[in-house]
């Protein structure tokens, strides 16, 4: 039986009412309730604030670069296909550094849960405007107020991931049911969560958001696997922003189209010595 205390890891240094500490709590419970058990589980996450979570919670680890965690999680993930793998970061690290990284990893399908802490600012670093900063949000480094935001669920329906997802910080239950879908999900899952920052993010606090946010699994008209639909309900931002499943879709991972994969995952393949001298006389 797994528990809680399973995945009790360091204490947090996070500021007193950051959202970091809902998703870190909604993360722990979706993992105890699918029974999953730390060592069968890798989080891989890059630089910020959300990217220290996996030192608050006891799993496998892999601390990377900014905005490189998600190579590294495939590369992980293509090794050992037995692992449950979560990446986590924030919007900057996933969007800004690694935004490369992001679209190539949706539209190959890697077999993992990518859980993007949403605060629409830079927290590491001190509050610099992010890539999902409102349009016109005023920072330190952009005193004239930003550019319009990126949409991430709405690149993420059109590029290719196929569980498109979004939680709220300030509602666990529902945050961590969804996280649950992620990972069970086969395929790669993108699970934005809205984090308000109360350090450095004074408009998109807790209370603008419970104002604001509403439930697709409320909409009786609404179907997840329906693209158009989809795509509207992502761009959908301002007097009502929907949480829940955006859009799920069935097609093979990666893993699956791999054919030295079929033996099963590499860690548990025999290693056969090469001819290199055959392979190199190839070239001549």
């Amino acid at each position: 039986m797994v528990s809680m205390q399973d995945y009790a890891g360091l204490k947090p240094a996070w500021c007193p009412g950051c959202g970091n500490f809902g998703i870190l709590r909604a993360l722990n419970k979706a993992l105890v309730q699918m029974e999953l058990k730390p060592h069968e589980v890798l989080m891989v996450s890059g630089i910020g604030q959300a990217g220290k979570l996996p030192h608050y919670s006891r799993a496998n680890v892999f601390n990377s670069l900014h905005g490189r965690a998600l190579p590294v999680a495939v590369g992980a993930r293509i090794a050992n296909s037995e692992l449950t793998v979560i990446v986590v970061g924030g919007d900057g690290d996933g969007y800004a550094e690694g935004g490369n990284h992001f679209l190539h990893t949706m539209r190959r399908n890697h077999d993992m849960t990518y859980l993007v802490h949403n605060n629409q600012i830079y927290g590491l670093t001190k509050g610099q405007a992010s890539p999902t900063s409102d349009e016109g949000f005023v920072t330190r480094t952009t005193p004239e107020g930003t550019e319009p935001p990126l949409i991430p669920l709405a690149l993420a329906i059109l590029t290719g991931a196929t569980y498109v997802a979004r939680g709220f910080a300030g509602d666990i239950e529902h945050l961590s049911t969804v996280i649950q879908g992620g990972i069970a999900h086969r395929g790669f899952s993108l699970i934005e969560i809205l984090q308000p920052c109360v350090t450095f993010n004074k408009k998109n606090t807790f209370q603008w958001y419970q104002e604001r946010v509403y439930k697709l699994d409320d909409e009786k008209d609404y179907d997840p696997e329906d693209k158009r639909q989809a795509q509207a309900r992502a761009e959908e931002w301002g007097d009502r922003i929907p949480l829940g499943v955006f859009y799920r879709h069935e097609r093979a991972t990666y893993e699956e189209r791999q054919p030295a994969l079929r033996k099963g995952p590499l860690v548990r393949q025999s290693i056969e010595s090469i001819q290199a001298k055959t392979l190199m006389e190839e070239f001549r």
